[in-house]
This record gives C-alpha cells, structure tokens and sequence, in this order.
C-alpha cells in the first residue's frame, strides 16, 4: 500500500471503530416512559408517588435508569386534563398511569385507544362514564 492509501485505511478504519459504539447503542431498544397524568398538583402526589416509585422498584424499573418518567400534572384544574393527556400521546409513551379519579383517566381515554392506561380510582369506572366493553380490558 502507498503512503497515501495507508493513511486513508487508517482513518477509515478508526473511524469506524469510533462509530462503532454509537451504532451499537443506536440499536438497543429505547427506555420505555410512562405518561403520568394526575388532576392533583406534584406536592399532593407526594405520597403516591413514593408508592408508585416502590411499586416500579419491586419490579426492577428505575427511574433514569431502565424507565423514564414524564410527569403532568393539572393542579386542580380538570379543564386541564385533555391537553396534558395529547401531551403525552404525542410524545409516544408506553403507558399512560393516572391518579385523581376518573376525571384523569377519562381524559387519558380520550386522548388515545393504542396506548395502555392504568388509573386508581376508588369508583365504579362504567357509572363514572367508562363504556361498559371497556372496563375488563383495563379501559
């Protein structure tokens, strides 16, 4: 090989070989995130979320880690709700958890009908406006 050729190998070959982790990571699945949508603003969720930290924790996802997390919150102003919950569906997550009752989870509801949805709520989901079909899958 020439001079000329050799140093074009070299370059070429080292720079694959510093590409070659980004290719690397760039074909590992992505973090999966989950939209959490409350009515109640971050302070008054305190609680739950350390229990919903716990709950993702027993089954090995971490925060930042392995799962990442995007928080709305409607403070108490359910008109709120809607745009939060397009929100998160634009931003592809894989699950939607909400908390405050129905009015988050319907919202959440209306906002998709691909991605999961996982609410909390003390109620009858059906006589809280949940279509009946609905209620065994989860909504």
């Amino acid at each position: 090989m020439s001079g000329v050729r050799r140093r074009d190998f070299v370059i070429l070959l080292g720079g694959a070989a510093t590409a070659w982790p980004f290719a690397a990571r760039a074909q590992q699945p992505a973090m999966p995130v989950i939209g959490f949508l409350s009515i109640r603003s971050s302070g008054s969720d305190a609680q739950f979320l350390v229990s919903f930290r716990q709950g993702l924790s027993e089954r090995s996802f971490v925060e930042g880690r392995n799962v990442a997390v995007e928080y709305r919150y409607a403070d108490g102003q359910p008109d709120r709700l809607a745009s939060l919950a397009t929100d998160l569906v634009r931003r592809h997550v894989t699950i939607i958890v909400t908390t405050g009752g129905p009015p988050a989870a319907l919202a959440a509801k209306d906002a998709t009908s691909t991605i999961p949805i996982v609410f909390v709520t003390g109620g009858d989901p059906v006589r809280e406006g949940a279509r009946p079909e609905l209620q065994s899958s989860g909504w």
